[in-house]
């Protein structure tokens, strides 16, 4: 709270209220004023807000709050100008500072980093008056002798549905100018792009912020005016519906999956958080990776998730402190841990900064500190609330939920091997071997799906066109698919499979498919759901790999009646209901408890996530499709200060501000 004196005003007219009550009305559980106030005090000492209003009742929040008001029972704002409105006040405060913040309550998503940042920026240009703007990608019409003209209608080559009607960015993206500077304003010298130089660039006003030198106060002064643009918090409450967003809004929370995904455990991890990511839409969703999980940083970011891989060395073995740290830089309201076993450690940190938790396929001793653990590939009983296992807690995406599942064919003609996101150990070419001789033999196709882990990818691919000039077969007996996005349509069809032990044979048993199981490790092998009771011929863990039992196995698989009774088992088994019984379980972790507080603190915004003097290099994986190719250093400009930063760009054309007239707070 350093620097030049400044003195933040907060008009609040009851009269000019646009819902009932709304300044003293609570939202998200604190009402607009008091949010007001406490907005300002965290950027201001209470000797330097000044709380205008025509309201006994905020007059006496403000005595309570420790806040100087200005209380007169007749005040009415009837105009949009709100310096006018308040010039008085305004003009005897300038005696006294030099700096004037006009901050208005109806904005509640405006937070003490804006205000600090606006100010930063306003003393910095050398301005007069500072004035808060949105952009928005809109065309404006206005209406002449009974026809619509379009507002700033020169097209350039900008203009259209990819630029916008107005070659502007859209609304909450951080193309153009940095936040808050004044270089897209148009200027005789620089014109708008795609505009001819006598074109004019419309801002529309938000209702946040006015920053005024005491010096535009003068008489006959002609004050420069700069924007500031704050799309994502500019929400002005001026109907219901606004409340309810700004409710949504300030209610939302952070939370962060720390996922692993690397050839030695496969993907699985990453294919299940995001499942569970896609689900959460009331929250802010931030990824965090394990160190060697390249792999997955690529995967996760790549669907637009803002993404991080863990930049600080854990200590010693297992999940120390080192992953804690980097979680806690983030500031989570609930972490997701899908990384298998936890440390005592890692979770105590975790719980000692108030932070809810969820674990999925723990058995490690930083279970025990877990919020809920979700173990669905273990079939072990717990009469621990706390702990949800078995495949009752197995989360089947929704492309399987909508997909056709298969009927019983007394012929087989299709029979599907997968083996998980990696393959480490290349199962998918050593099973296509010892059953390609009998599938020719019977005609049956072989469809091969290996995961975007799989390191045997051009091998593979050499072998099967091998095997299809020496077939002869049109189409090709044998086909190869690598990293598909939609599974369910090679499951349909499919009359056999042959798999790993994980998450896919309970995708398998959905769209009833009798399969060939082999573990990878001892760790699969104690997923029991992959047994006989429940459709699956299990051959237990195959290192060394046994081809003659898979042979075996096979061929068992080819005999129509022990398929067909395995085909029946599959279909007493429904798992449509169960993601949202889990995500319903994560959800509730993060609602308050009856009687109790709200959750720590609003996610509307992205703080910096690292804090100031982290070093940003390689943590943050772009969003992009080349996501392979953009790792942002803190200098880069594709990150600039915080991720959320109020955003500035080239300005849309626009009409008068709508709503009611004077100050809705």
């Amino acid at each position: 709270m350093n620097g030049p004196r400044r003195c933040i005003v907060i008009p609040a007219i009851k009269k000019n209220a646009v819902i009932p009550d709304q300044l003293v009305k609570r939202l998200a559980g604190v009402t607009l004023i008091q949010r007001a106030i406490d907005t300002a005090r965290s950027v201001a000492e209470a000797a330097d807000i000044v709380v205008v209003t025509d309201s006994q009742e905020i007059a006496l929040v403000c005595e309570r709050n420790g806040v100087r008001h200005h209380y007169n029972a007749s005040l009415r704002f009837t105009s949009l100008d709100i310096v006018r409105e308040l010039r008085g006040v305004l003009e005897e405060l300038a005696a006294t500072y030099p700096y004037l913040v006009i901050y208005r309550a109806s904005c509640p998503l405006l937070t003490g980093h804006d205000i600090d940042d606006a100010f930063a920026r306003f003393r910095n240009e050398g301005a007069d008056v500072l004035v808060t703007v949105k952009s928005i990608r809109q065309r404006v019409w206005e209406k002449r002798d009974g026809s619509l003209d379009a507002i700033l209608a020169d097209e350039g080559p900008e203009d259209g549905p990819d630029g916008g009607a107005d070659g502007g960015p859209d609304e909450g993206t951080d193309e153009g100018a940095d936040a808050g500077a004044t270089t897209g304003a148009a200027s005789p010298h620089r014109p708008s792009a795609g505009r001819s130089s006598g074109s004019r660039e419309v801002y529309v006003e938000s209702k946040a912020l006015v920053m005024l030198r005491a010096s535009a106060l003068a008489p006959g002064a002609t004050p420069r005016v700069m924007p500031y643009f704050l799309n994502d918090r500019a929400i002005e409450i001026n109907s219901y519906q606004d409340w309810w967003l700004c409710e949504k809004l300030l209610e939302r929370r952070h939370i962060v999956f720390v996922v692993a995904g690397y050839p030695a455990i496969g993907m699985g991890h990453v294919f299940r958080a995001l499942m569970l990511a896609h689900e959460i839409s009331d929250h802010k969703i931030t990824f965090l990776c394990t160190r060697d999980s390249e792999l997955a940083v690529k995967n996760i970011a790549a669907r637009d998730y803002r993404t991080y891989i863990q930049q600080t060395d854990d200590p010693g073995p297992g999940l120390a402190p080192g992953l804690a740290q980097d979680v806690l830089r983030l500031a989570p309201d609930l972490v997701v841990n899908d990384i298998l076993d936890t440390g005592a450690d890692y979770m105590l940190r975790l719980k000692a900064a108030g932070v809810r938790t969820v674990n999925f396929e723990d058995e490690g001793p930083g279970a025990a500190h877990a919020d809920l653990v979700v173990n669905a590939l273990y079939e072990d009983r717990h009469d621990d609330p706390r702990l949800l296992y078995g495949h009752r807690y197995f989360c089947l995406r929704d492309e399987f939920i909508a997909g056709e599942r298969n009927e019983f064919r007394p012929q087989p003609k299709r029979v599907l091997v997968t083996f998980g996101g990696t393959d480490h150990s290349d199962f998918t070419r050593r099973t296509l071997d010892v059953i390609e001789p009998l599938c020719r033999q019977r005609g049956i196709a072989i469809s091969i799906v290996a995961g975007p882990g799989y390191a045997h990818r051009e091998a593979m691919q050499a072998h099967v066109e091998s095997l299809g000039r020496a077939g002869g077969q049109n189409p090709p007996l044998v086909e190869f698919t690598h990293a598909t996005n939609v599974m369910s349509r090679k499951m349909e069809g499919a009359d056999i499979a042959i798999c790993s032990a994980g998450r896919t044979v309970y995708e398998l048993a959905h769209m009833r498919v009798p399969a060939i199981v082999m573990a990878h490790h001892e760790r699969e092998a104690r997923h029991t759901f992959a047994r006989a009771r429940n459709g699956f011929a299990y051959l237990g863990v195959m290192h060394p790999f046994r081809e003659e039992a898979l042979r075996r196995a096979f061929a068992r698989m080819l005999d129509e009646d022990f398929r067909r009774a395995l085909h029946q088992r599959m279909q007493r088994l429904d798992f449509t209901r169960n993601k949202a019984g889990v995500v319903a379980r994560i959800g509730a972790l993060l609602a308050p408890a009856q009687g109790g507080a709200a959750p720590r603190r609003p996610s509307y915004i992205d703080e910096l996530p690292f804090g100031p003097d982290f070093d940003l290099r390689s943590a943050l994986i772009e969003q992009s499709p080349s996501v392979e190719d953009t790792v942002a250093a803190p200098d880069s400009p594709s990150f600039t200060g915080s991720p959320d930063s109020p955003l500035s760009g080239a300005p849309v054309a626009s009409g008068t501000p709508h709503g009611p007239h004077g100050d809705s707070a």
